[in-house]
């Protein structure tokens, strides 16, 4: 017999779950609203524009970060690449760069007044453009490429090696080896990486205004933060939120398509290495310049703009570093007690409607930030100004944007809980409050913990709902260096992203460390 959740508990887990609704109802209720002229500015030339540019950087983000992580993720698993551990982990190290600070790097360096635009004018070599195009699509190949290198890597460790010396039995060359077999058994790891690729691009907001290239997600905040015309910017957010669902339908009609090449179950064995030879010093060379470029670049700009701030006066960085760890910090637990609720519903309450319930929390992570922050600062107007413009509506938002982080490491824990564990200690006469304080929670507490720390880490570096919705005055790391690159203020930037960054790199440590765990590479 089915037991019945409490109703509590499904009182909490509905209250979540219409939380993190708000988005999508304030995209239907703007659409309801707007009139005419809104809907005529959505249709007009402009509008077309900016999807053709949108979609224009996002496919070619993702095509030139599949062609860098192709041959880099072969060299780190396939070959006998000297040192591939190590340049395994300082590939991923980008991960920690959030996208405004590789903005802000390639601005710091190549801009006007930047640190090596004089040396290059001066000894008469190019200064490479960073305004527009291609400093957008630089600053987010070098910040996406470790995506689609993961994913590779994993869909190479997996792979049966007796598919490929099976194809090299029957007289084909290593290169046409590759070719025929490797690549087509790593459709799925494409597809899953430029979903990835993608959609970071359509969301991300930091790089394309620092470098002004007029995107969907910058021509959002230019509408609504200069309050030119907030029904337009609702429908703009809505048109981007369709560009989403698109990207999200094409992947899954080409992730069905290549459900063939699942026959490869994984490698039983390791794959004997390719022998570099002649090829080792290109190689080097090779996974050499991404670092430098990748990690590199962006050290060596922040500490040379570092030094030449203990020189100028700047303001203090305890405040915001403050405010960043405080307020990520209350979204991180807000998120963990949030996630409680759906997963305890799904797991141990399993129907249609609780799996639903756990699924429309992912609501909120799968559109772009900036919209999540719309439709909270409309939540805030209509429906509670008392909260309007206070520190609970940012942490509001970090829980809906990052619920799904929380709910999926609170619910794998839940599935590794003996459910009969606590029975045992109720059948024994404690209460359910002692079941839960003595029982439940001790055996959660890593899964609670290591949750908190995804979402904290996460929030610490979200940029257009701190924006657009932290109370006056309320300064972060992530504002600080996107407000102070914005006015060219290289140096005053420069603590704060180098914080950001040291910060942000333990996570991409734990990622690389757990795949080193599992994995034969």
């Amino acid at each position: 017999m089915r037991r019945r959740a409490p109703v509590g508990l499904w009182v909490a887990g509905v209250a979540v779950a219409a939380l993190a609704l708000v988005p999508a109802v304030y995209l239907g209720v703007r659409a309801v609203e707007a009139d005419a002229d809104a809907w005529g500015l959505l249709l007009r030339d402009r509008t077309w524009g900016l999807l053709g540019r949108t979609l224009g950087l996002a496919a070619a983000v993702t095509a030139c970060a599949a062609l860098l992580a192709l041959p880099l993720a072969w060299l780190t698993t396939r070959t006998d690449l000297p040192g591939r551990r190590l340049w395994t982990v300082l590939l991923c190290v980008p991960l920690a760069v959030p996208t405004f600070v590789s903005g802000y790097v390639l601005l710091a360096a190549f801009g006007v007044g930047g640190a090596l635009e004089e040396p290059l004018t001066r000894w008469g070599l190019p200064v490479p453009p960073v305004y527009g195009f291609p400093g957008a699509l630089l600053a987010l190949t070098v910040s996406t490429y470790p995506y689609f290198f993961l994913a590779l890597r994993a869909g190479l460790l997996s792979q049966d090696p007796a598919w490929l010396e099976g194809a090299r039995s029957l007289g084909l060359t290593p290169a046409r080896a590759f070719s025929r077999i490797t690549v087509p058994l790593l459709r799925p790891a494409f597809a899953s990486g430029a979903l990835l690729v993608g959609l970071y691009v359509l969301s991300d907001f930091g790089a394309v205004a620092l470098l002004q290239y007029d995107a969907f997600s910058r021509a959002i905040y230019v509408q609504y933060e200069g309050a030119y015309d907030r029904s337009y910017a609702a429908l703009l957010g809505l048109a981007l939120v369709s560009v989403t669902v698109g990207v999200l339908a094409l992947e899954l009609w080409l992730r069905g398509r290549a459900g063939y090449h699942r026959s490869a179950k994984g490698a039983a064995r390791a794959v004997a290495p390719v022998s570099l030879g002649g090829w080792r010093a290109p190689a080097l060379l090779l996974c050499g310049a991404v670092v430098a470029v990748g990690v590199g670049l962006p050290v060596g700009v922040l500490v040379y703009w570092g030094v030449q701030g203990l020189s100028v006066e700047s303001g203090p960085m305890l405040v915001p570093a403050w405010n960043s760890v405080s307020a990520s910090l209350m979204g991180a637990v807000a998120a963990v007690v949030s996630a409680l609720p759906l997963a305890f519903l799904a797991v141990r309450y399993p129907s249609r409607l609780t799996v639903a319930l756990e699924r429309v929390s992912y609501a909120g992570y799968a559109l772009p930030p900036i919209v999540l922050a719309l439709s909270l600062v409309f939540l805030g107007v209509q429906a509670v100004p008392f909260l309007y413009g206070t520190l609970v509506m940012l942490v509001l938002a970090y829980v809906v944007r990052f619920l799904p982080q929380a709910v999926g490491v609170v619910r794998a824990s839940l599935l590794q809980l003996n459910p009969h564990l606590p029975e045992a200690a109720a059948s024994l006469g404690h209460p359910p409050s002692g079941v839960l304080r003595r029982v439940t929670a001790p055996l959660l507490r890593p899964g609670l913990l290591a949750g908190a720390a995804l979402v904290f880490l996460t929030a610490m570096k979200e940029l257009p709902a701190t924006l657009l919705l932290a109370p006056i005055g309320f300064e972060t790391l992530a504002t600080r260096v996107w407000g102070a690159t914005a006015e060219g203020r290289f140096a005053e930037a420069a603590g704060p992203a180098l914080l950001l960054m040291a910060v942000s790199t333990l996570g991409v440590g734990l990622l690389v460390s757990q795949e080193g765990r599992s994995s034969p590479g």
